[in-house]
């Protein structure tokens, strides 16, 4: 018997991305899509791309349609999990959340950043953060809770925190960064990941042939790479940049070595990535000497990492690279959900990149 699923938030970029990859999915069968916007409309109409594909149409964000659903899938902006997804708990359904609102363990943190209180907290303290090669304990305890009979709540990581996190963590682990250090991520984004409704810096005449840096000191990416990564307030540089292309996300980090630590060869560096994601299908880490491109990852949810040493300035430079709607959005979050659901975790996320 199949997993009953529903996009709450189908119409956008992720919820597009997640309605491709549900629709293919072996054990999940995508049951509902909702939009206020597009409600009564196909599916196909909207995305001509799912033609003959399904027949799913938009439907309101109504309790009625979400109801005897085994997972909801939430692909709104922060603040609108807020409000949904007390109800779906309650209700029995798990929730498998893309949005903001229940990522930041201190609602405080959260509070400070997105300017809204947290109307949720008991929630929040038992939400499985969804980064599956750096928090499989969180996920492994929320899939034995669901498995219980506990309707359970993943709050997935965001795209840059995702490509970030990947290749810095394994050697702020291991104690090859000074402690106290600044680190200082630039990070590049295709456009998609800025949302579905085109503004002034997105609309295509803005964005084309042009890269602009946005957020500078204020992204509120900035405490969730710093929870991941356990960095202290303050020791986080981070700069996004919008570049015209549609999907795909880089992220170059920027490692102080350890002082008194023996300065490495990219060969050693490159080791301790690939031995730390041994066992993460997903992420692939590559040999010195290569560096991960958008472009090896796009329509997949696979990352790559690669790390160079830049020995004039004793710092470690790790790299990633996603694709800010798969790994960074909904291939995530059907990774997360086989996890929770006891599945492999690759489970209908095999597909390759484009070569071309």
């Amino acid at each position: 018997m199949k997993i009953k699923a529903g996009i709450v938030g189908a119409a956008g970029f992720a919820g597009a991305e997640l309605t491709r990859l549900l629709l293919r999915h072996p054990s999940f069968e995508l049951c509902a899509i909702t939009s206020d916007a597009l409600a009564g409309r196909a599916l196909a109409e909207v995305y001509p791309a799912f033609a003959g594909a399904s027949d799913l149409v938009f439907s309101k964000h109504d309790k009625s349609v979400l109801a005897d659903l085994d997972v909801a899938f939430l692909a709104v902006p922060h603040t609108a999990s807020l409000a949904m997804t007390p109800e779906l708990i309650a209700a029995g359904t798990t929730v498998i959340d893309l949005s903001a609102d229940y990522r930041l363990k201190d609602p405080a943190i959260y509070e400070k950043w997105y300017k809204v209180a947290h109307t949720s907290t008991d929630l929040l303290a038992k939400a499985a953060f969804g980064l599956p090669e750096l928090t499989g304990d969180e996920l492994a305890s929320a899939a034995a809770r669901r498995a219980a009979g506990e309707a359970v709540l993943v709050a997935c990581a965001g795209c840059y925190p995702t490509a970030t996190s990947l290749a810095a963590a394994p050697f702020l682990r291991v104690g090859l960064v000074e402690e106290g250090a600044t680190v200082i991520v630039d990070a590049l984004s295709g456009i998609t990941g800025a949302g579905k409704k085109a503004t002034e810096r997105t609309h295509f005449c803005f964005a084309n042939e042009s890269v602009e840096a946005y957020g500078v000191g204020t992204h509120r990416h900035t405490p969730e790479i710093s929870q991941i990564l356990g960095l202290a307030p303050g020791r986080l540089v981070f700069t996004p940049h919008l570049v015209p292309m549609n999907r795909g996300l880089l992220s170059t980090v920027k490692l102080p070595l350890a002082k008194g630590a023996a300065a490495p060869d990219s060969e050693e560096l490159a080791a301790i990535q690939q031995r730390f994601f041994a066992e993460s299908p997903l992420v692939e880490a590559l040999p010195a000497g290569s560096l991960p491109k958008t472009a090896s990852v796009a329509g997949t949810a696979r990352a790559q990492v690669g790390v160079a040493y830049h020995a004039e300035a004793r710092m470690i430079i790790a790299i990633g690279a996603i694709d800010n709607l798969g790994k960074g959005a909904a291939g995530q979050a059907v990774q997360c959900a086989n996890i929770i659901f006891g599945l492999d975790q690759t489970e209908g996320l095999t597909s390759l990149a484009v070569g071309v």
